[in-house]
């Protein structure tokens, strides 16, 4: 198997990283954004819906993917938070969406004065299943 080494980095992978992501949107948006600097595939994998915090549940999932494809996995999670309810929905707001859609989203701010809120993306690359995760977060503040 020839090696694949990631452009301008000095990394040098066995085999192409792993985009875990059934989302054709999403896998548009890390090729726009990586471009050729890492060789990378996508596949869609059934991984368990986790609990617990942003990054925590990142890494798990990151961990997860790796031991399935058996080689270097990039994972991606999504979350909204509200401040006024201490960052819930967060990781689950893709649940909360499918239950009470958005008027049911914004009717759980109506008892509270701060409508301010953030998407928050959480990304945790692992190169292989023994390796531990390194995780990236970008943070956008709204209401």
């Amino acid at each position: 198997m020839a090696a694949a080494r990631a452009a301008g980095s000095g990394l040098v992978l066995a085999r192409p990283v792993t985009f875990v992501t059934g989302n054709a949107k999403k896998l548009e948006e890390v090729r726009a954004i990586l471009g050729d600097s890492i060789p990378f595939r996508s596949i869609k994998l059934d991984l368990p819906e986790l609990q617990g915090e942003p990054e925590d549940i990142s890494k798990e999932k990151a961990r997860l993917a790796a031991k399935r494809v058996n080689g270097p996995v990039l994972v991606e999670d999504t979350c909204l938070c509200f401040n006024a309810l201490k960052g819930l929905p967060g990781p689950y707001i893709k649940w909360f969406l499918e239950k009470i859609g958005h008027e049911g989203l914004n009717n759980l701010l109506m008892a509270y004065e701060d409508k301010s809120a953030y998407a928050l993306c959480v990304f945790s690359l692992a190169l292989g299943p023994e390796i531990e995760p390194i995780t990236f977060m970008g943070k956008l503040q709204g209401r």
